[in-house]
């Protein structure tokens, strides 16, 4: 959300739905005219954050049922307030679907950039021969490696990595499942860029197969859970049963399946695969390896996440959780994908 104004008109329709564009720019009173204060308003619905009933000048506003998923919010701010301070959706949102299934994510200005990036990317692709793309995809498939795993903790650095998943040569005084994080990564990636076609159409066993594929001899489990889970640094609690979490990713498959923008496509396989929990661990480094297949399968450029910050990451994911917002990691989303185009390739 960009202006103060803006944000003035927000919190006036919050508090007056109902309202007709004179009432809110009397009421809001912004210094400003009231022709600017209906650019104001056009600009909130074309955002989603506002919807308008009636015509003329029976026009009135109100708040958007999607104003909670997309509207901007300070996430320094927002964790200024400690876990047990924050008011948040504390169990999972079985209404999260439709909500996402009838709502635009991206903006006008944002989908013209993400596309225009992505023709920058085809371009730049057409001028390579087979081996240069393959080699550039290959140290893309690094850099995800390293960055994925960092993301869960993971101390290699980055040119340990590289040298591991050329060379086969560990790290001196690193932990084997480390090694065997980062090798798993690789051999995800190789497997969705071998098997392009793979993720299409999602389901609920190829997502279990990625999964299994990540967390080979790392003890983890490879089943749907059946138990509860709890995730640090929130008080947000998943689903606790198989039977829920199967029908949320069947859900979540569905709702894949049937948008058509495929930037909205791979942001909620990053966030609602995170979201729903489904695997006793290794729930985001799914998420990063599908939301990148399902790139890859439609020519798209895949993202890296290589200059991202750990901790914005998780903590735009927190915001997720807790909220059902997705303006943090949508911002995360834009810039991974600017930064991939113009690194890669």
């Amino acid at each position: 959300m960009g202006s103060k104004n803006e944000k003035t008109v927000l919190e006036f329709i919050k508090l007056h739905p109902s309202s007709s564009s004179m009432q809110i720019h009397e009421g809001a009173k912004l210094a400003v005219g009231y022709s600017t204060t209906k650019r104001i308003v056009t600009k909130l619905i074309k955002e989603g954050l506002i919807v308008s009933q009636g015509k003329g000048k029976g026009t009135k506003y109100f708040i958007a049922p999607s104003y909670e998923l997309l509207v901007d919010i300070d996430l320094e701010k927002y964790f200024e307030k400690e876990i047990d301070e924050r008011e948040i959706r504390r169990t999972f949102n079985f209404s999260i679907m439709e909500l996402l299934s009838d709502t635009d994510l991206f903006t006008d200005d944002e989908n013209k950039q993400l596309n225009e990036l992505q023709k920058t990317y085809e371009r730049k692709v057409k001028e390579l021969s087979l081996f240069e793309y393959e080699k550039e995809l290959e140290r893309l498939a690094i850099d995800l490696s390293w960055k994925s795993s960092q993301i869960e903790g993971n101390t290699y650095s980055l040119l340990e990595t590289e040298r591991l998943l050329k060379e086969k040569e560990t790290a001196a005084n690193k932990g084997k499942d480390e090694a065997v994080m980062l090798l798993n990564h690789k051999d995800a990636l190789d497997f969705i860029i071998a098997h392009s076609d793979y993720i299409q159409p999602l389901t609920l066993a190829k997502i279990e197969n990625i999964h299994s594929i990540l967390v080979k001899e790392l003890g983890i489990n490879k089943n749907i859970r059946k138990a509860r889970v709890g995730i640090s640094g929130t008080n947000y609690t998943p689903l606790d049963n198989d039977f829920q979490i199967k029908e949320a990713l069947n859900n979540m498959c569905a709702l894949i399946n049937t948008k058509k923008n495929v930037f909205e496509q791979a942001l909620l396989l990053l966030v609602l695969i995170s979201y729903i929990q489904p695997f006793a661990d290794g729930n985001k480094r799914t998420a990063r390896i599908i939301s990148n297949a399902l790139l890859i399968n439609q020519n798209y450029c895949p993202i890296s996440f290589r200059t991202v910050d750990s901790i914005d990451y998780k903590k735009a994911m927190l915001l997720f959780y807790e909220q059902n917002n997705l303006s943090s990691f949508k911002k995360i989303f834009v810039e991974q994908f600017k930064f991939a185009v113009s690194t890669y390739f």
